[in-house]
C-alpha cells in the first residue's frame, strides 16, 4: 500500500532541508557521542531475576521488590517518595500531563526537553516559555500566570550543557508560592554525594516540588524515577496515564538499576577523571577558532550554523574515527546547529586533542 501524500511530502521536505534523520551504527569509533559519561553501560551484570514483569503495576507488574527499590532510591536521592517509570520521556509525560490542572499554568525554560513540552501539550493547563535561564523573563511571565503555577527546568541542559540557576530559581519559587520541577537527566550520577544529583549537591531538595532522575545516561541503564512527596506518588499512581497503561519495567531492569546506582555511588575517581577531561577540553578548545557554548558539564557543543555544514563536519569527524553527532534544526533553533560532543571519564587526553584537531 502506498503511503499518504502528506507523509511523502514531509519526508521530502526534511531531506531538502538537510535535516533527514537516519539510524546509523557507528562501529568501532572513539565514543564522543553517548550519554554513558562514566562507562557504566559497559559494566557486565548478571541479575538473579531474569523474568519479565507480566503487566502494568496496577495489575500484575508490582512486587515487594519494586516497592523496596523505590523506597531505597527515594532515600538515596533525598526525597520522601519515588515512583519508577519506563523512561525519562514517560516520566515527564506523566508529570506534566496530569499534575497541572485546568486553570493552572506551567512556565518552562525555552530549552526544556521535548518530553517536558509534550507532557505540557497533553495538559489542560496554560503554558508559557521563558527565555533560557532568564529569571527576569520568568518574573514577567508570572504576571500572566493563573491558578497553581509550576516552573519546569533541567538542572543540566541536554543540548547546551549549561546549568540552570537552581539556587535563584528555588528562592524565587519559594517566595512566590510556585512549584519548581527539576529534570536531572544529565546530572544524576555526576553531581552530589555519590551521584545523587545537582539539586542534592546544592541542598535544595526541601525547596523543590518534584525532581526526575533517569537511569539511561550516567547510570548506563534504562528507566527513571519521579521523586516527590507520598501524596504526589499516590496522585501519579491514580492519574498518570503513562504509568497506569504501561507494562512495568522487567525485574531484570529493576535489578540493574539497583546495581548501577550502588556502583556509581562509589565512582568518585571516575567523576574526578571526567571533571579533568572537561577542564582539558575547555582549555584546548580555547586555542581554536570555533564557537563553543559555555558549559562545565560533559556536554560540549560547537556551533556550526547550517544543517549542511554541520553534517559535513560531523562526517569528517566520523571518518577520522570519532563518534560525534551533528545536531540539526529543528531539534535546535535554526542558525544554532552544532556538533554535540559528550565527554567521558574513559576518554584520554590524546583522543580529546585529536578530536579537536578535526574541528579546525
Amino acid at each position: 500500500m502506498k503511503s499518504p501524500k502528506s507523509i511523502l511530502e514531509k519526508l521530502n521536505q526534511r531531506k531538502a532541508d538537510h535535516a533527514f534523520r537516519e539510524l546509523m551504527v557507528q562501529g568501532n569509533k572513539v565514543d564522543f557521542f553517548s550519554n554513558d559519561y562514566l562507562g557504566v553501560a559497559k559494566l557486565p551484570f548478571e541479575g538473579q531475576m531474569s523474568y519479565g514483569s507480566t503487566g502494568s503495576r496496577l495489575i500484575s507488574g508490582n512486587s515487594k521488590y519494586t516497592e523496596r527499590l523505590e523506597n531505597y532510591l527515594a532515600n538515596f536521592f533525598q526525597h520522601e517518595s519515588g515512583l519508577l517509570f519506563n523512561s525519562g520521556y514517560d516520566a515527564n509525560l506523566a508529570i506534566y500531563s496530569c499534575i497541572p490542572q485546568k486553570g493552572d499554568t506551567v512556565l518552562y525554560d525555552e530549552y526544556a526537553h521535548a518530553s517536558i513540552r509534550d507532557g505540557i501539550r497533553l495538559s489542560l493547563a496554560k503554558s508559557f516559555s521563558f527565555r533560557h535561564n532568564d529569571l527576569e523573563h520568568l518574573k514577567e511571565r508570572l504576571k500572566v500566570a493563573e491558578g497553581t503555577v509550576y516552573v519546569a527546568v533541567e538542572s543540566i541542559y541536554s543540548m547546551d550543557g549549561d546549568e540552570a540557576p537552581l539556587e535563584l530559581l528555588a528562592e524565587f519559587c519559594k517566595a512566590n508560592n510556585l512549584y519548581l520541577i527539576v529534570d536531572e537527566a544529565h546530572s544524576g550520577g555526576l553531581y552530589g554525594d555519590g551521584g545523587n544529583g545537582l539539586v542534592a549537591e546544592k541542598c535544595l531538595d526541601l525547596d523543590i516540588f518534584c525532581k526526575l532522575i533517569t537511569f539511561g545516561k550516567a547510570y548506563g541503564s534504562h528507566g527513571a524515577i519521579v521523586l516527590s512527596s507520598k501524596e504526589v506518588r499516590d496522585y501519579l499512581v491514580n492519574f498518570a496515564r503513562p504509568f497506569i497503561y504501561s507494562t512495568a519495567l522487567s525485574f531484570h531492569s529493576q535489578e540493574r538499576i539497583e546495581f548501577v546506582v550502588n556502583k556509581v555511588a562509589l565512582m568518585d575517581l571516575e567523576r574526578k577523571k571526567l571533571k579533568e577531561n572537561i577542564s582539558f577540553f575547555k582549555s584546548e578548545i580555547q586555542t581554536k577558532k570555533v564557537k563553543c557554548i559555555e558549559s562545565n558539564s560533559p556536554v560540549q557543543s560547537i556551533v556550526i550554523p547550517g544543517n549542511e555544514e554541520a553534517r559535513s563536519i560531523a562526517a569528517r569527524i566520523q571518518e577520522a574515527g570519532f563518534a560525534a553527532k551533528a545536531i540539526l534544526s529543528p531539534t535546535v533553533p535554526k542558525g544554532h546547529e552544532r556538533i554535540r560532543i559528550c565527554l567521558h571519564s574513559y576518554n584520554s587526553h590524546e583522543e580529546i586533542k585529536a578530536l579537536i584537531e578535526c574541528l579546525n
